[in-house]
């Protein structure tokens, strides 16, 4: 590639794949990143691996999908013996630079029983990561080792900040919540130009600004727009109520719920929506957009910085996140279920140089997935993907044609269990180790495969919203039996591989070509 490439790789948290203007979204306006697909690819079926916020960076960050890194839920170690991105850009020549979090559950193996990385639940840094700024969000709280920034920022400008910092995420005070999710309208307690995401963007800044010639690679991960659904002005009254396109849902959650008993017990949990009013839900929406303009705000001031101090052709921009938010489809907000809403995310690629000048402004409906997120990266840069990898290089597609073969579907696993808590167990009748799904889903059909619960499967091309199970009918039964065979053969070609590809002979170790895989 001749000049050492920078990298950035953007993750906004929980950004759906539909909210892009580029893709002609009724109401939210994302200019910035509209110009950024048009100088780069946009990715039309991209997929995250797993769903909430840890394992699915696990994923992002290692390559690998979940059944094979086994770290599923926030909270659940990752096995330190994995290589990831940040390791790998290490090995390459890269110091790789972190601001905000990966939100890894580190492993406690390689860990004295009192080291205090371990008080940090799901919010350790993924190893090989110089963190220049964590943006922890939920408890437990930093150390005194492990200060917030954006906290000393507020302070210093005069803001009375609280001593329980989540409490800064809420609304200006005189603002009643809504339904206990936030007044969603209201504004936040600060100004837009002082917002977690102004301050995360102003150190992103920074450091670009730092590192002369000498290439780089930054993680910049936002934390919005993630709930609470509070912005600062204007973006929290940016777009009208009534102007939000309506939630995608049955009539009734009752109906919804009919369809499996993990729909209904979902539906009885933390992320249902079921008490809040069509004005309620429609101010909610607008809040995320408003959340979302904001974010796409700021990575329209790093196009610019790049552009202005001349590093813009010569930096590899990464933009997707960890997973969308239901937005009150199927009566549901964030991420804990199943469904498109969640694990539908946007990827857009923009890479320098003149190989992908053909390349440039298209619109890529094959399925891609985060797992190809770290081989792409290292491909660009010249270095071996690992055999971990579950992904693949995308870079056959940013120069303006296609791999030799390709996947043909998306697959993606939710894994409900919960070490500490056993309501899912008693709620559905099953073991610790049957609450998980496993899903395959193409241009027509989605099938979802429940460990010690029936199966869901939804033709797509007459039901986009998934709203009719077609699972027990007898006219699909040899098509679902086709989709689960197929997932049975993911699965046994996904396997853990690391060392399936080795052979010992008396003349020495043969090692299998990643090609031939």
């Amino acid at each position: 590639m001749g000049t050492p490439l920078n990298i950035l790789l953007v993750t906004p948290d929980q950004w759906r794949a539909d909210c892009l203007s580029a893709l002609g979204h009724p109401t939210v306006r994302t200019p910035h990143l509209d110009a950024l697909a048009a100088e780069g690819v946009l990715f039309t079926n991209h997929f995250v691996q797993c769903s909430p916020c840890g394992p699915s960076r696990a994923s992002l960050l290692t390559g690998m999908y979940m059944m094979n890194h086994r770290s599923f839920r926030n909270g659940t170690p990752l096995d330190a013996r994995f290589t990831n991105i940040a390791l790998e850009m290490r090995a390459a020549g890269y110091d790789p630079a972190l601001i905000g979090y990966t939100d890894t559950s580190v492993d406690p193996r390689v860990h004295e029983p009192d080291d205090p990385v371990l008080s940090r639940g799901y919010q350790g840094v993924m190893p090989g990561f110089t963190p220049l700024l964590l943006t922890p969000f939920m408890p437990p709280f930093p150390t005194p080792t492990q200060p917030v920034g954006w906290m000393r920022h507020l302070a210093a400008k005069g803001y009375d900040v609280p001593e329980n910092f989540f409490d800064m995420y809420g609304p200006e005070n005189g603002h009643a919540a809504i339904g206990g999710f936030g007044p969603f309208d209201a504004p936040a307690r600060y100004r837009a130009e002082d917002s977690d995401t102004a301050f995360s963007t102003d150190c992103a800044l920074d450091f670009i600004g730092s590192q002369g010639a000498d290439p780089w690679f930054l993680h910049l991960v936002y934390l919005r727009p993630h709930p609470p659904y509070i912005a600062p002005e204007p973006y929290n009254r940016m777009y009208r109520a009534d102007e939000v396109p309506q939630p995608r849902r049955a009539a009734t959650p009752e109906t919804e719920g009919r369809q499996h008993p993990f729909i209904a017990w979902v539906l009885k949990g933390k992320s249902s929506v079921t008490h809040l009013d069509d004005r309620e839900l429609r101010l909610l929406r607008a809040t995320y957009y408003g959340l979302i303009t904001e974010v796409d705000d700021h990575i329209g001031r790093l196009v610019a910085r790049l552009k202005e101090i001349g590093q813009y052709d010569n930096t590899l921009i990464v933009v997707s996140s960890d997973h969308g938010d239901m937005l009150g489809d199927h009566w549901l907000v964030g991420k804990e279920n199943t469904f498109d809403g969640t694990f539908h995310v946007p990827l857009i690629i923009r890479a320098p140089g003149e190989r992908f000048d053909k390349g440039r402004g298209r619109r890529v409906g094959a399925f891609v997935e985060n797992v190809d997120v770290m081989p792409t990266i290292l491909d660009l840069v010249g270095r071996e993907i690992p055999v971990q990898c579950d992904g693949c290089s995308l870079a056959p597609f940013l120069d303006g044609g296609a791999p030799p073969s390709w996947r043909s579907a998306a697959h993606w696993e939710y894994d409900f269990r919960d070490v500490a808590d056993d309501r899912a167990e008693r709620a559905l009748g099953i073991v610790f180790d049957a609450c998980s799904v496993t899903v395959i889903r193409d241009s027509r059909y989605k099938y979802l495969h429940f460990n010690g619960l029936p199966p869901l499967f939804f033709d797509l091309e007459s039901d986009a919203d998934e709203l009719n199970d077609l699972a027990g009918d007898p006219a699909h039964a040899a098509t679902v039996l086709e989709y689960a065979q197929e997932m049975l053969s993911w699965r046994m070609v996904h396997g853990d591989h690391t060392l399936t590809g080795n052979k010992l002979t008396p003349e020495g170790l043969i090692t299998l070509s990643r090609s031939r895989r």
